[in-house]
């Protein structure tokens, strides 16, 4: 069964390169990403675990903790991880999961027939802290994930599950939001306080309300 936007995601115990986890003891409060790769020494993979570890600030600042997860062996996870820090110039702090077993695989439906029977797709999930499924997207294995986006996409689910707005498309933190249309335009002017603009009754802009003007 693949998993579904609001779907609890499943919790697993497993051996990773920062040790073994259980994945909600180690999500905590925080929220998290975990996604899969094809397999260990790979060069589409190699940039985007590099990548990945290169915005390791940028996470944090979110309350984001991140995992990858693959079905090769722990050993070659850490032989691996040695060439990416050396090719791509970082530190890769992050745990990288052994799924030899396939559990993780499984769980998640990572692993899509048609493409590979053997091969974890590109998956890529992103979890809050109630532990439930905000965002799901799969790429093919020869397309390399763009993880700018994936911040992005974090900026707008942590500002629109603390506010009653949206983010249009093309939308970076930062720049104005959509009034949602449950609440009026009369209470919009109340609540946020920068100013409601109405483009059309049911299209209403207002400044983003969690940064300062």
């Amino acid at each position: 069964m693949s998993l579904r936007l609001g779907d609890i995601v499943p919790n697993f115990q497993a051996e990773t390169t920062n040790g073994p986890i259980d994945f909600y003891e180690f999500l905590g409060d925080s929220w998290g990403i975990l996604f899969s790769h094809p397999a260990d020494y790979t060069p589409v993979c190699t940039t985007e675990l590099g990548f990945t570890a290169k915005l390791g600030e940028e996470f944090a600042k979110r309350n984001v903790k991140v995992l990858a997860v693959s079905v090769d062996p722990l050993e070659s996870h850490h032989g691996w991880k040695k060439d990416i820090e050396e090719t791509q110039g970082c530190l890769v702090n992050f745990p990288i999961i052994a799924d030899e077993n396939k559990v993780v695989a499984g769980l998640y439906d990572m692993i899509h027939p048609n493409a590979s029977e053997k091969a974890t797709v590109r998956s890529l999930f992103v979890i809050g802290p109630d532990k439930k499924l905000k965002l799901s997207i799969t790429y093919p294995a020869s397309t390399g994930r763009n993880f700018n986006e994936v911040l992005r996409v974090v900026d707008s689910l942590q500002l629109t599950a603390n506010y009653s707005v949206a983010t249009p498309a093309n939308w970076n933190h930062g720049e104005d939001v959509i009034v949602v249309p449950a609440v009026s335009t009369e209470d919009a002017i109340k609540k946020f306080p920068k100013g409601v603009k109405v483009v059309k009754p049911y299209l209403r802009y207002t400044p983003q309300p969690n940064v300062e003007s």
